[in-house]
């Protein structure tokens, strides 16, 4: 079962690129103000931020940045190792769709029975709706046809686990949800897959899920890839979506 808006709160850690006493304190009375946010704690030294949160953690990056002016980056989520999983979404190489797709989504474990989705997709069809699933395999061999039938661990149910529901597009053809599902566990869904389709049932879009690193199990300041800082990995990212 899917519930949309949920009030239960993530665990949410990020690198903020903080330099003065100030901004810590100027950032701290936003964040403390902020409806949906709550158990903020920031540490200088480290550049590091911990909050509780009923907010995607898009909004709350957006949130940080455009207060400061400064970068923020999400480094974990969730309260321990393997509560957490990321999925990144492209479209379909086997089905030509008139817009390119991307997005990101990420599933955290809440606790034993709750897991949280939240994500942002962008490319889709603008005002319409689109189906969000699971499906069994994370082989994207023949593209997102060859992702397998949706995941299922109620064989006797009418409908399949990971049917997880729709969600609707902007005038941008963007989708931005968080999600509440008690039927998912995150360590059961490493490995298979994350599929978007439109109305018409066609496989659009879809990405592999992985595990993603949990609060303070992300020590990365560098990326090894491109030998840039991550705070000019961000500013690309952020130019890149403009």
């Amino acid at each position: 079962m899917t519930e949309t808006s949920p009030s239960v709160s993530t665990k949410l850690e990020f690198l903020v690129d903080l330099n003065r006493q100030e901004q810590v304190d100027q950032l701290g009375k936003i964040l403390g103000n902020q409806k949906g946010i709550e158990n903020v704690n920031i540490d200088l030294s480290s550049k590091r931020l911990v909050l509780d949160t009923t907010l995607q953690s898009t909004k709350v990056q957006q949130l940080i940045e455009q207060s400061l002016d400064t970068n923020a980056i999400l480094l974990g989520t969730g309260k321990s190792f393997g509560a957490a999983a990321v999925s990144a979404i492209y479209s379909n190489m086997n089905r030509p769709f008139e817009r390119r797709i991307h997005g990101l989504v990420r599933f955290v474990q809440a606790d034993d029975e709750q897991c949280i989705i939240e994500g942002n997709i962008d490319g889709l069809l603008p005002n319409s709706p689109a189906q969000i699933n699971i499906h069994e395999y994370g082989d994207l061999s023949n593209g997102c046809d060859s992702c397998g039938d949706y995941y299922n661990t109620e064989k006797s149910s009418r409908e399949p686990t990971g049917i997880l529901g729709r969600v609707m597009t902007d005038e941008r053809g963007a989708a931005d949800f968080r999600l509440l599902n008690r039927s998912i566990r995150v360590p059961d869904l490493i490995g298979r897959s994350f599929v978007v389709q439109t109305s018409d049932s066609q496989r659009v879009a879809c990405g592999i899920i992985a595990r993603s690193a949990g609060i303070f199990e992300n020590t990365k300041r560098l990326c090894t890839c491109s030998g840039s800082t991550v705070w000019q990995e961000r500013q690309e990212a952020k130019e890149r979506f403009q």
